[in-house]
């Protein structure tokens, strides 16, 4: 008898898993099933379940002294993962027993006494039915399946619509029976997958929703095991673990749903407030002026707060502090800002008040509570804490700005000659010695202003910054920079102007710092783009936070958007790989919204300012996207102020190559049209997942390559969608879910970038086409325009 080569091979491994497998005894007894005939199974026995290709193992898990649960686990890797227990919260002793009865019911007793409960999750009869653990991971006993009773685990395929999870500690639970959402001690929600609910994860590492899907970091690559876990912190992940790596020790994550970990509600306890490290992905908790540390978690107050004496009691401000507390808020319509902390010291259960410095009359009453504290910039209104009158605490928790005082009262008085000095002559010398004086002072003070030229100049270029917001950028010292971005070590990209670092202010913000170089026209750009910035306040933009004007030194700080910019996720083959690996594949609903913020974002500088503000350089790599990869344009050093009654022209050519407009290289004049044209190349790319220059397959000469023009072709004339489609996320497109999305962004790209400005539209016109409030027309076909005078 002769064995197959496949027969072998699998011979060969099992006799390897045999003996080297590190949990794998001598004395090991190992299933295959459990029946009615078996006998009682017991800690002590020291067998396990295992699972038809050993990937899985069920059986009795020792989880402190004298205390087992009964487990499924991964078998084959090295570390021990347990993905669902029977009894979790019931721990067993060494006597505990599984046996099925004569009636065929499934028991798990913790003895063996026939009065003893049943610990199995339900109660379950079928006497021709035998326990086995199948390879997906699922224990199985007649229609009975631990799929359908999970713990705080989803496996591939098993289907989480109609089931819930519960965190290890008991904390936090999952409801995927009805709202999709994440829970805190049972009834305090805190994340919600909105209308959008989870279905299944694939073993791809694909999460398929009602209406759509989303993919993790290592979506598609093979050899990996995966599962979604409800953790103890209260966020759930998925991890992925590598098979094919010998190097493999440790699950990997791979996604989580909640970036913001201090907006999970428990992080903190009462009265403290939540600080997130985006450097280090960690937690603290401290706790606001007026108190002191009870537990490690929760604060409790100095000095005993007084509220029936409104008198008795004060407020200290905390800049982006919130406690969003279920059930203890009130949101009020407040004329001013004295009229909301009115109403807060109106009620004696009133804690403080949040209030938003917009014109809104944003005002949040907190009531009886404080719960769930945290800080983040992007809150954009301030706490208001109510403490007692004789706290001498001060607030911890600064704004960007301060009060500059720009006037100083002198008061300059002359003494008055004696009544018995009448004489003309000492009038004279009197008179004489102060114009003197005067004189003398004069001179000196002019010298000094002459020597010191460049230090008052700066001075009065910052109080000259019109009116700055409350929230405007606060003016650091060179020093402060340097401390913040430990001596310019951590570099993390070029702007237009200079260099970029990533520094860490000392209330612990995240900066990013660009260091501008070679500023021309006597810090006239400078001084443009810091008042431009200043004013600019859009969802879409991003924010400065501070400058920096020392010494002939030019440096703003900027508010650090972790992921990056959209060039690195769409251009992702042409770029070195970091340790962490490639960025995750933005998928269509993403790019959808990228785009419209982009659209949104311009027609904002264009269309809603006091003053008419051009880009100048629209580019994937001016585009950053934040944790939920909402887009902020960037980099601002290429923009120009103008009345919008005029018309612009530019003496030098400005932007990069690729992106730029046709007028940029003839004598026409430059409108907001020009920034409108650098758009629609860049919504072409976000389509397409490749630079506009890269030629593609085909016949055309590289001189006359023109991908707008490709493009055009393969989606009007040949009917051909699929052909401009990123091929990173082609597979995943549905012409019934992304077609429309889809078909606006290249119509809209189309009329974006005809070779004539006045066939553009405007940006307030293109955000529209993108959301689809106005009807899009077939447009004409764009030509390169160099060729189309010819």
């Amino acid at each position: 008898m002769s064995l197959h080569p496949s027969s072998s091979s699998s011979l060969l491994f099992f006799l390897l898993f045999f003996f080297l497998n590190p949990f794998f005894s001598s004395s090991q007894k190992i299933l295959s099933s459990f029946n009615s005939k078996s006998p009682p199974w017991n800690p002590t026995q020291n067998q396990i379940l295992l699972s038809p290709n050993s990937t899985f193992a069920a059986g009795f898990l020792q989880s402190s002294q004298n205390s087992f649960n009964f487990s499924i686990w991964y078998y084959k890797i090295p570390v021990k993962t347990i993905v669902w227990s029977a009894n979790p919260n019931s721990p067993l002793n060494s006597s505990a027993t599984l046996f099925i009865s004569s009636s065929g019911e499934l028991k798990l007793t913790p003895s063996t006494s026939s009065s003893a409960p049943n610990l199995w999750p339900s109660i379950i009869r079928n006497t021709s039915s035998v326990l086995f653990l199948q390879e997906d991971g699922s224990l199985v006993y007649g229609n009975w399946n631990s799929f359908l009773n999970p713990t705080d685990t989803y496996l591939p395929t098993q289907n989480i619509t109609g089931t819930n999870l519960t965190s290890a500690n008991g904390k936090f639970q999952f409801d995927g029976s009805n709202s999709n959402t994440l829970f805190f001690n049972g009834n305090d929600s805190y994340f919600t997958f909105s209308q959008n609910a989870l279905q299944r994860l694939e073993e791809t590492g694909e999460v398929t929703q009602v209406n759509g899907k989303f993919v993790s970091s290592d979506f598609g690559e093979k050899g990996k095991l995966r599962r979604m876990k409800l953790d103890e912190d209260g966020n759930m992940r998925i991890y992925s673990f590598d098979l094919s790596s010998s190097l493999a020790k440790n699950w990997t994550i791979v996604w989580q749903a909640v970036n913001q970990l201090c907006t999970i509600h428990g992080t903190c306890g009462t009265n403290s407030i939540c600080l997130y490290d985006t450097s280090t992905t960690q937690t603290s908790c401290v706790c606001p002026p007026g108190f002191r540390k009870d537990t490690s978690k929760s604060c409790v107050r100095k000095i005993p707060l007084m509220t029936k004496d409104s008198k008795a009691s004060k407020y200290l401000p905390l800049d982006f502090v919130s406690f969003t507390g279920v059930g203890n808020q009130t949101d009020l319509k407040a004329l001013s800002f004295s009229s909301c902390e009115k109403n807060c010291s109106d009620k004696n259960d009133c804690l403080g008040f949040l209030f938003k410095y917009d014109g809104t009359g944003y005002c949040v009453l907190v009531l009886e509570k404080l719960l769930y504290g945290y800080w983040s910039p992007g809150t954009e209104f301030v706490m208001y804490l109510r403490v007692d009158s004789r706290e001498n605490d001060i607030s911890n928790f600064i704004g960007m700005t301060s009060l500059m005082e720009t006037s100083c009262p002198v008061r300059i008085s002359l003494p008055f000659p004696p009544e018995e000095s009448k004489t003309t002559t000492r009038n004279i010398v009197i008179i004489s010695t102060i114009f003197a004086a005067e004189l003398i002072s004069g001179v000196f003070f002019f010298w000094a202003f002459l020597k010191k030229y460049i230090k008052y100049r700066d001075m009065a270029r910052t109080f000259g910054l019109e009116v700055m917001p409350a929230i405007g950028p606060k003016r650091f010292s060179f020093s402060e920079i340097k401390n913040a971005t430990n001596d310019f070590t951590d570099k993390i990209g070029r702007g237009g102007f200079g260099d970029v670092y990533k520094g860490k202010l000392s209330d612990g913000r995240v900066v990013a710092v660009k260091c501008l170089k070679n500023v021309k026209g006597g810090d006239a750009e400078f001084w443009a783009e810091v008042t431009i910035i200043a004013r600019m306040h859009h969802l879409n933009l991003v924010r400065l936070w501070g400058f920096c004007a020392e010494k002939g030194r030019r440096i703003l700080v900027y508010e650090y958007v972790p992921n990056g910019s959209l060039g690195e996720f769409l251009f992702q083959k042409s770029l070195i790989q970091s340790p962490d690996g490639q960025k995750p594949i933005l998928d269509w609903n993403i790019r959808y919204r990228i785009a419209l913020g982009v659209a949104r974002a311009i027609a904002y500088l264009h269309e809603e300012c006091l003053e008419w503000v051009l880009h100048c350089d629209i580019k994937p790599e001016n585009i950053l996207l934040g944790d939920d990869f909402c887009p902020k344009v960037s980099d601002f050093g290429l923009a120009k102020l103008k009345k919008k009654e005029e018309m612009m022209t530019m003496s030098r050519f400005r932007g990069t190559p690729g992106y730029v407009a046709p007028e940029w290289t003839k004598a026409d004049p430059i409108t907001p049209k020009a920034d409108v044209y650098s758009f629609g190349l860049v919504l072409l790319e976000i389509v397409s997942g490749t630079r506009n220059f890269e030629h593609h397959n085909s016949k055309v000469e590289s001189d006359q390559w023109f991908f707008p023009a490709w493009a055009f072709d393969k989606v009007f004339k040949d009917m051909n969608v699929d052909d401009i489609l990123d091929p990173q996320i082609k597979q995943s497109y549905d012409s019934r879910a992304h077609f429309d999305l889809v078909n606006r962004m290249v119509k809209t790209a189309m009329w974006c970038i005809q070779d004539r400005p006045d066939a553009r539209p405007s940006m307030g016109k293109v955000a529209k086409m993108l959301e689809g409030t106005v009807e899009i027309i077939e447009p004409k076909k764009p030509t390169i325009f160099f060729l189309s005078e010819e």
